[in-house]
């Protein structure tokens, strides 16, 4: 078992970006057609969450022409190149399931305010 988790821990990526369900993200992915190699950005709302180690993944969902379109991404995939939080969400579910009944206005999810970390103890701001 020790072998399987060090595999598990090499394959894992070193710097994760922090973002939790109900925010919107831009997913930086990496995408080979034949010889060449682009980045496409995937922007939407992080519904859902799996956690599992090296296999840890993340459910987006945007619409696309009036048509709802959700993507799984592995969070430690070499293809997946980095991932933007452009809004965090105010939700209180895990999983955001409903989302996909859900149209136009009602299908929003509410900013959540983001407090700056205060200066520490000794330094002063200038005016």
């Amino acid at each position: 078992m020790n072998e399987i988790r060090a595999i598990e821990e090499s394959q894992m990526k070193k710097e994760v970006d922090v973002f939790n369900v109900g925010d919107t993200v831009k997913v930086h992915f990496k995408i080979i057609e034949g010889r060449t190699e682009r980045i496409q950005v995937y922007e939407g709302l992080v519904i859902a969450m799996k956690n599992a180690g090296v296999s840890k993944t993340f459910i987006v969902r945007k619409n696309s022409y009036g048509v709802g379109v959700e993507r799984i991404f592995p969070l430690h995939s070499p293809r997946v190149v980095k991932v933007e939080v452009t809004r965090h969400g105010k939700v209180r579910r895990a999983k955001l399931y409903y989302i996909r009944t859900k149209i136009g206005k009602s299908a929003k999810i509410k900013e959540r305010l983001v407090k700056k970390q205060a200066a520490p103890a000794g330094t002063t701001t200038p005016n």
